[in-house]
């Protein structure tokens, strides 16, 4: 990122934006979800009702004392921000905080009953056990008569777009595209993720996961294949180590989606597998780092997180929370270089993304100017363009 970035941070106080919109709608509807999903008792049904009421017209509290996180959230900025409103704090910080504040008022942390009890895990489940599932694994049976190469650019495009395109099976970018002048796939720089991937490759893959579920299965299958043709030694799944913006995946939803592969028939129970032995015998390992859940961008990563990414061979990062962090959750100009803004991540990165934010770089000045001209400001939020960007 530039030293002295000139971008502002985004906040949610803007009348009319869709942070603004994500702090003052979505997060009541999370809520109200949230109560639905189990039978809680009158205890978190108050505490639901407090935060409900605090998100809409009150201001950021601090964790209980007794909260094994506080000295932690106190260091990643609870003990600048507390007493202040949700909206006029930056935008990630809110959003990311109000989500282990739900946590912890439904009794995620214990001790209790309910202590390690995933409040989003209904939905999960639900959209792992769909009837889309089924159709969408059934579809790598065809893809398995393709080419090593097209396999290849078929698997990453549907980590591309995840439960939006039939696992992405269309087998090159221009199959994503909506239509002239405007292409769904915004910027492509897949020719060199695949120089950092060579077939006969020998380092380590770092993947920060996104969703879960639907999103999480073509992530799988993604890794699986690199490990199968050698384009990687190793691979390190980074997820989250509690449940998080709703459908984020921790290592129990791994474990869902392995399994679910596993017992789902023809090529995708062959993936399930390969990578249940995988992670048997160390090949793809999974990491629930304290830093994935942060309310930072990655320019303030520990230093054991840096070492590791250093040390692979390149670090794809999935989904528009991840870019967020990744780039630095700010208004940048869209044409600002991608490798400007990630020129502080310590070896090879990637961005594979749904556009679903604010937050954009990298881009053409004539896309952008094609983009505005087709569909106003609503491209970058509404999840019908995506990128492929890379930094070597």
């Amino acid at each position: 990122m530039p030293a002295n970035p000139s971008a502002p941070v985004i906040l949610g106080n803007e009348p009319g934006s869709f942070p603004r919109s994500v702090l003052a709608e979505r997060h009541p509807a999370i809520i109200r979800q949230v109560r639905d999903a189990f039978p809680y008792g009158p205890e978190q049904h108050r505490a639901l009702d407090a935060l409900l009421e605090s998100c809409a017209e009150g201001v950021i509290e601090d964790l209980p004392a007794a909260a094994p996180d506080r000295d932690r959230w106190r260091s990643w900025g609870l003990e600048r921000y507390a007493g202040r409103s949700w909206f006029d704090v930056p935008w990630l910080w809110s959003e990311s905080y109000f989500y282990r504040r739900l946590l912890e008022v439904v009794g995620y942390f214990g001790p209790g009953p309910w202590q390690g009890i995933d409040p989003f895990r209904p939905s999960k489940v639900a959209e792992l056990d769909s009837r889309e599932t089924d159709e969408e694994l059934a579809a790598l049976d065809e893809l398995a008569s393709k080419p090593a190469a097209q396999r290849a650019d078929a698997l990453l495009h549907g980590s591309l777009w995840g439960n939006r395109a039939d696992l992405g099976f269309r087998l090159s970018a221009g199959g994503a595209e909506t239509g002239p002048p405007v292409p769904a796939l915004v910027a492509d720089d897949s020719a060199a993720l695949w120089s950092l991937l060579p077939p006969s490759g020998t380092g380590t893959l770092c993947l920060v996961a996104d969703n879960a579920g639907r999103e999480l299965v073509p992530d799988l299958l993604l890794v699986a294949h690199l490990l199968a043709h050698g384009r990687v030694r190793r691979a390190v799944l980074h997820v989250k180590p509690y449940p998080y913006y709703v459908s984020d995946a921790t290592t129990a939803d791994v474990v869902d989606a392995v399994r679910r592969l596993t017992a789902a028939p023809g090529a995708a129970a062959d993936h399930g597998r390969r990578l249940w032995s995988a992670m048997a015998d160390g090949r793809l390992t999974v990491r629930a780092h304290p830093f994935s859940c942060s309310p930072l961008p990655y320019t303030d990563m520990p230093a054991d997180l840096r070492e590791e990414f250093a040390a692979a061979a390149l670090t794809v990062f999935k989904g528009d929370l991840n870019y967020r962090r990744l780039v630095g959750d700010r208004l940048w100009p869209p044409t600002t270089p991608f490798a400007d803004t990630t020129g502080f991540f310590p070896g090879p990165v990637a961005a594979l993304r749904t556009l679903k934010s604010d937050v954009i770089t990298g881009l053409e000045a004539k896309t952008v100017a094609a983009l505005d001209a087709a569909e106003g400001g609503r491209w970058r939020v509404a999840g019908t363009h995506a990128l492929i960007q890379v930094r070597t």
